[in-house]
């Protein structure tokens, strides 16, 4: 910070609730040496012993790798984590929240939450979409899950005042899937173009973040088409079995790995890193334009 270098900050569920041992491990490494290859410096977020931990050395990675029960955190957990001294991984919500603290504009992850399938009976929709709507950090990733009701998201961005950016793409992406059948809102094909977003977003005070939706690279992705009925089978699986609440996506998850014969972990991992790669690259775009004059400034679009 004190060199004003380029920061993009990372979560950290994917170590504790993503991705199944030792493969979460290596991919939190391999993720913070993508960015620092493109010429930034990665923050891990996490809460560590009660504390807003904005980059992790290789034990607490480790910790949080193999220790059970950590707590999964959006915003309304964050507090009482910190209050009792917990260790806990940090969705989106919480990784954007913890990012804007410590001064960090651009985050990478894999794919946001969003309205769940049914959710007009269970009223299941991700803290990740209001807080992309109120706090100013701008969110790398691979869309929103496929699993998830991507109209709805869509909607729900929209209605909330969030730009949803597809990069080099017209298409809104499915996490695994290049193609998720819906038109990306806005599309801008380099990483100055979404700083000249950003800097037009600060610039009319509209303290939201935004969503840049950049599709996983084409040699990983699994076609929708055929994910589709991966994700049917893994969304059955999980009411057969009644896991709800915050135990659904990772069920999934883990489910899907299973029926896919570890495809869909392939995909995961090749989709971070790629947004790792670009996020680093706009928080070098934004550093070079935004040079940090005070704290009070950091938030206006400094990484």
């Amino acid at each position: 910070m004190a060199e004003a270098r380029a920061r993009v900050a990372l979560e950290s569920t994917i170590i504790t609730h993503g991705m199944p041992y030792p493969e979460n491990v290596a991919t939190a490494r391999a993720v913070e040496d993508e960015v620092r290859r493109a010429g930034a410096e990665p923050a891990t977020i996490a809460v560590v012993g009660g504390r807003i931990r904005a980059g992790l050395t290789d034990g607490e990675i480790e910790r949080l790798a193999q220790t059970r029960g950590v707590l999964k955190l959006s915003r309304a957990d964050l507090p009482y984590a910190v209050a009792r001294g917990l260790d806990g991984a940090t969705t989106v919500a919480a990784t954007m929240i913890c990012a804007h603290r410590a001064g960090i504009g651009v985050f990478a992850t894999g794919g946001i939450g969003g309205v769940h399938r049914g959710a007009a009976e269970s009223f299941d929709i991700s803290a990740d979409l209001e807080e992309l709507a109120r706090t100013p950090v701008a969110v790398i990733c691979a869309g929103a899950k496929g699993l998830l009701d991507l109209p709805k998201t869509l909607e729900y961005l929209e209605t909330r005042g969030v730009p949803v950016i597809g990069y080099r793409t017209d298409e809104f992406p499915a996490f695994w899937s290049r193609r998720g059948g819906l038109r990306a809102p806005m599309r801008c094909d380099s990483p100055a173009e979404i700083a000249d977003v950003l800097r037009a977003q600060r610039a009319l005070d509209m303290p939201a973040g935004a969503l840049i939706c950049n599709p996983i690279p084409e040699a990983d992705e699994i076609p929708r088409q055929e994910m589709e009925g991966y994700i049917e089978a893994a969304v059955a699986e999980a009411v057969r079995r009644g896991a709800t609440g915050k135990a659904v996506t990772p069920f999934i998850l883990a489910h899907l790995v299973e029926i896919t014969g570890g495809r869909s972990l392939r995909a995961n991992i090749a989709l971070v890193k790629s947004n790792a790669r670009l996020a680093a690259e706009l928080a070098l775009e934004l550093t070079r334009n935004f040079p940090r004059d005070s704290a009070s400034e950091r938030w206006k679009g400094n990484p």
